[in-house]
């Protein structure tokens, strides 16, 4: 018997074996986030896109704490305790149904959740994130502001102190689940330096107004955070970071999620195009017959399984604890980049069909460039890993 017998048949939807890295409770984690979404969420999506909105928000969220979804990759306090690449592979699983539902996921449990789990107190962890694990409270993340996205050094948002407790003045924009959040985590300018706080969304002085007429991420919840005299009692301060240490962090954490979560639009949107160019017949025989189409295909198949490849092996990074930033910074520029233009050549197999809703190749591509730019723009990813190459920072 020769060899090649023994291998196993060519699997297009998995041409570089990756399944054969990832142990069974990899796998049940991502089949079960895989069936939620297509009971929950491919059904409606184009629904909700159209429209521009999330009903039901908070229904979502609470069967997402139901499947361990929320703050999954953390440990104790209802968390799930899963492993980055378990987490990984949730947030491509979301994000093929839709970067949107993702986005909601990745904010309550890699930036809320994670500020709390990380810097702090344990008043704090226990007061917040059970609830935030099962779903009952949505958490938001205020850093970004109007007037300074990637420059969160020059942030205008203060907190004063006024006898034992802080007062918040400030905005905050482009803030994801903002409006509909039990609890923000908003980082502001103090005499000590910048520190975050959790701040209750009904306290006084706290309003979200909600971002309107959006042509991306349609089916997620964006808002505004304004902040007059919000007034904060002293133990509402993360006690455990001081400086851009703390939101960074939080950023890079997210940013893996992002990793993982833009090869799942690419997939969508690679699948789609692969099964139209088999049905959709031009000049008697399927298109997927034509050179033109099947290199198309091939190299959008090869940026795939690529990217899901470096964002698994930035998983084991992580779960080695050996992940740096800058390696963070790696995939994130690489992954949406590539899913982008995955998008980009499906939407031309799919031809004039490639700009309805009734395909998903044109909602990905829109949603995919406002992650483009969220949590770190192409370009500061690129200063990232230039300066890490040089030595040299070109960020002054």
């Amino acid at each position: 018997m020769s060899a090649s017998s023994k291998l196993p048949p060519f699997d297009p939807a998995d041409p570089l074996g990756i399944d054969d890295l990832l142990e069974p409770e990899d796998l049940a984690v991502r089949d079960t986030v895989r069936a939620w979404a297509a009971d929950r969420v491919l059904p409606h999506i184009t629904e909700w896109y159209e429209a521009g909105e999330l009903p039901g928000i908070r229904e979502l969220a609470r069967e997402l704490g139901g499947i361990g979804a929320l703050g999954m990759s953390l440990t104790g306090y209802g968390c799930a305790g899963a492993t980055a690449v378990q987490y990984g592979l949730a947030c491509l699983e979301l994000e093929a149904a839709d970067s949107g539902i993702r986005s909601l996921v990745s904010v309550q449990g890699s930036l809320a959740m994670y500020a709390i789990h990380r810097f702090g107190s344990e008043e704090q962890k226990l007061q917040w994130l059970p609830r935030m694990a099962s779903g009952e409270v949505i958490g938001c993340f205020g850093l970004t502001e109007p007037d300074h996205g990637s420059d969160p050094a020059a942030m205008r948002t203060r907190a004063k102190r006024d006898g034992a407790d802080w007062i918040l003045n400030g905005r905050k924009m482009w803030i994801t689940n903002g409006s509909v959040a039990g609890v923000a985590v908003v980082w502001a300018q103090t005499e000590d330096g910048i520190r975050g706080f959790v701040v209750p969304t009904d306290t006084p002085g706290f309003s979200a107004p909600e971002i309107k007429h959006k042509w991306s991420l349609r089916a997620s919840v964006t808002s505004e955070l304004v902040l007059d005299d919000v007034r904060l009692p002293a133990n509402a301060v993360l006690p455990e970071v001081t400086g851009l240490r703390g939101p960074l962090s939080c950023l890079s954490h997210a940013r893996y999620g992002i990793v993982w979560g833009a090869m799942g639009a690419a997939r969508s949107s690679f699948e789609a195009a692969l099964d139209y160019a088999k049905s959709r017949e031009q000049f008697g025989r399927p298109i997927g017959g034509f050179q033109l189409t099947q290199a198309k295909l091939a190299d959008m198949a090869v940026e795939l399984h690529k990217g899901i490849l470096l964002a698994h092996h930035l998983g084991r990074r992580m779960d080695a604890g050996r992940l740096r930033p800058e390696q963070v910074s790696f995939g994130k520029l690489n992954n949406v980049r590539e899913a982008i233009e995955i998008c980009r050549t499906a939407r031309t197999i799919l031809g004039a069909n490639g700009i309805s809703l009734e395909y998903p190749v044109m909602r990905h591509a829109t949603n995919l460039e406002s992650v483009l730019t969220y949590e770190g723009t192409v370009e500061m990813h690129q200063l990232v890993l230039g300066k890490a190459l040089t030595g040299l920072d070109a960020f002054r």
